[in-house]
């Protein structure tokens, strides 16, 4: 089956909502590892408060503005076909939502949102010039969010605040959902065994 068939969104799904976040990352990320990202070492050390809670929402939200231009480079390169381009400006949205319910929880929680880079910086740190094809694209977005949905599953014990947690699966939701679509656009075998994210 070709990409463009799979990434071909089902009637009215482009109409959806999706609640919460998505991102970027290469492997799984533990709640210390998370921490000690941001500079939170306190956090690191297990402590749960608005403070330590703001900070792991923080690295979330860099996640999310890394992914959002990651879409955005993608949909920039003109090496995607229009139905696969549909579904990665909708994929972009899905993450400028994550960013924006972000935003609003760290701002409650008495925090200040981490401000995103340049596109350059992230066209740099995601190597876009290596970028020469469709599947190239597609592998990179895959990757990005298999590693946001881990991020997430890795620092949702961490949470103070246990409603966060559920923020944080819902996020693991999307991501996973955009992983899942990406797979198959790429040919790729789904996992055979089950728990397959954040181990």
């Amino acid at each position: 089956m070709n990409d463009t068939a799979i990434l071909r969104p089902p009637a009215g799904f482009l109409a959806e909502r999706r609640a919460f976040l998505s991102g970027v990352g290469k492997a799984t990320l533990s709640a210390s590892a998370v921490a000690l990202i941001v500079g939170c070492e306190s956090l690191a050390q297990g402590t749960s408060t608005a403070a330590s809670d703001a900070a792991i929402l923080n690295a979330a939200l860099g996640l999310e503005h890394e992914g959002i231009t990651a879409y955005q480079l993608g949909a920039e390169s003109g090496l995607l076909q229009k139905p696969v381009l549909d579904v990665a400006v909708m994929f972009k949205n899905h993450h400028e939502e994550h960013r924006e319910i972000l935003i609003g929880a760290i701002r409650k929680l008495g925090g200040t949102p981490v401000a995103p880079k340049s596109k350059d910086e992230y066209a740099r740190a995601l190597n876009a010039a290596s970028l020469k094809s469709q599947t190239d694209v597609l592998r990179l977005a895959a990757r990005l969010e298999r590693g946001a949905a881990n991020a997430y599953i890795g620092v949702m014990p961490s949470f103070g605040e246990r409603a966060l947690a559920q923020v944080a699966a819902r996020l693991v939701a999307d991501e996973t959902m955009h992983w899942t679509v990406l797979s198959q656009a790429l040919g790729d075998k789904l996992p055979v065994k089950a728990l397959a994210f954040g181990a």
